[in-house]
């Protein structure tokens, strides 16, 4: 009887040091996966912007550039020369301590975005004209891709998507076909004159603006060119 007893808290101290050994083994376990999981990437991380890695990251010439530039007796690169045309571009464009032959890049940049748009679609090269997407483009097609002239009087007729305050009456064509394209005009007093699109949300959307009109909202058409 007394070996009986003896064996109870010897087999009790056994499955005590069992759970013991098993708790320890699943913190551990536990302790891993939330390691593991504490390293995985989450699904929200951002998605990094394309275009804007594409932008060049020298200096961008402006057609207010704000604050000193250098003055056009100094716009002189590292080495060779500058050509009239490049000149007239940087004149008043290149803020002080920075290389003009920087900014010129960034504008031979712009340039040539511009050429190959107008290349595969040159509705595609007004619009981004229109749009703002490329930098300062009137000095860019003035002095450095002048047969890209017919393209920009097409663009200076045009008006960004947006609001458009006191728009020329007249038929406007948006420059894309997205499906989401909505417009309207309102006169002086609030009240819709117009609205659309006028041929479908499957293809190129037309819209006609009336006289009177004080107002031209669009959304998602990019933008707008005389039809």
């Amino acid at each position: 009887m007394r070996r009986s007893l003896q064996r109870r808290p010897a087999a009790a101290a056994a499955v005590l040091a069992t759970l013991l050994v098993l708790s320890a083994c699943s913190s551990e376990s536990g302790g891993a996966d939330g390691a593991a999981k504490a390293a995985a990437p989450t699904r929200s991380a951002a998605v990094p912007d394309r275009q804007a890695e594409a932008e060049p990251t020298s200096p961008a010439p402006t057609a207010t550039t704000k604050g000193p530039v250098v003055p056009d007796s100094a716009l002189k690169p590292v080495t060779g020369s500058f050509t009239e045309k490049e000149k007239k571009f940087l004149s008043g464009r290149v803020p002080q301590d920075t290389d003009p032959a920087a900014v010129l890049q960034t504008g031979q940049e712009s340039c040539q975005r511009l050429e190959r748009t107008a290349k595969r679609d040159k509705d595609a090269a007004v619009g981004a004209i229109i749009a703002g997407d490329i930098r300062d483009a009137e000095a860019v097609v003035t002095h450095l891709c002048p047969a890209q002239k017919p393209l920009f009087a097409t663009a200076k007729n045009g008006f960004p998507d947006g609001t458009a305050t006191n728009p020329k009456a007249g038929t406007y064509r948006a420059l894309t076909t997205h499906p989401a394209c909505t417009w309207r005009a309102i006169g002086a007093d609030g009240k819709i004159l117009a609205s659309g699109p006028t041929t479908g949300a499957t293809g190129p959307v037309r819209a006609k603006i009336p006289s009177g009109t004080r107002e031209f909202t669009s959304s998602a058409c990019y933008a707008w060119v005389p039809a």
